[in-house]
């Protein structure tokens, strides 16, 4: 059994439904879509998210080199399922060091990825995207621009839409963004048999950046 689940927006403990609502509450954000502990990076795990994820399980690919899959996260309910899905990575670094990124795919109010982004959120605000496009990145033959933001302390945060559900990339530290820059496509590992072929992800060890995140309230 998993552990009890906490708000994707802060951190906090949450109340269950209960016969005045059908909804996980926060005392501080409301109704929310309750986030569960940290995946570990393993088959098993990403097998169980996709039997649960109503949103995509985003991967560049093909990956950076020496980059692997370093954990997942997930926020949802058995009605729902999971309406929210990070994916950890991590790998070296542009400018020497060890890397560590997170992408996130979720429906509009979750939240998550501006937690991990540093940000207030829930979403990413008005007039993120009426600037220059930053990076583009191409799934199923059409590209997905990403703006970048302001984040949270050594971050660099990008941001888009891609199948009507928010997609950001968040990176740390912050030079590690350069790597937006070497990303080319991107596949949604809930359809792992594309193409004749099976994905099977590299897995490492678990994101210290995904668990310490998620352990903090927002600033």
């Amino acid at each position: 059994m998993r552990s009890d689940p906490t708000c994707p927006r802060c951190g906090r403990a949450i109340h269950a439904p209960n016969l005045w609502s059908s909804a996980w509450q926060c005392d501080a954000h409301g109704p929310v879509a309750p986030l569960y502990p940290v995946r570990n990076p393993t088959l098993t795990s990403l097998e169980l998210l996709i039997d649960s994820a109503q949103v995509p399980i985003w991967l560049p690919w093909p990956l950076p080199a020496g980059w692997v899959v370093t954990g997942f996260a997930d926020g949802g309910d058995d009605r729902s399922g999971a309406v929210a899905v990070a994916v950890a990575l991590s790998g070296p670094a542009p400018l020497g060091g060890i890397g560590e990124m997170v992408i996130v795919a979720e429906d509009p109010g979750v939240g998550l990825g501006a937690r991990l982004a540093g940000l207030r959120g829930p979403d990413p605000g008005a007039g993120f995207d009426s600037g220059v496009v930053h990076s583009k990145l191409r799934y199923a033959g059409h590209d997905i621009p990403l703006w970048s933001i302001q984040g949270g302390k050594e971050r660099a945060v990008y941001v888009g839409e891609a199948l009507a559900k928010w997609m950001w990339f968040v990176l740390s530290p912050a030079d590690t963004g350069v790597l937006m820059y070497e990303l080319t496509s991107m596949r949604d590992l809930r359809d792992r048999h594309d193409g004749g072929s099976t994905l099977e992800p590299p897995f490492g060890a678990l994101s210290p950046f995904l668990t310490s995140a998620l352990r903090a309230f927002p600033t």
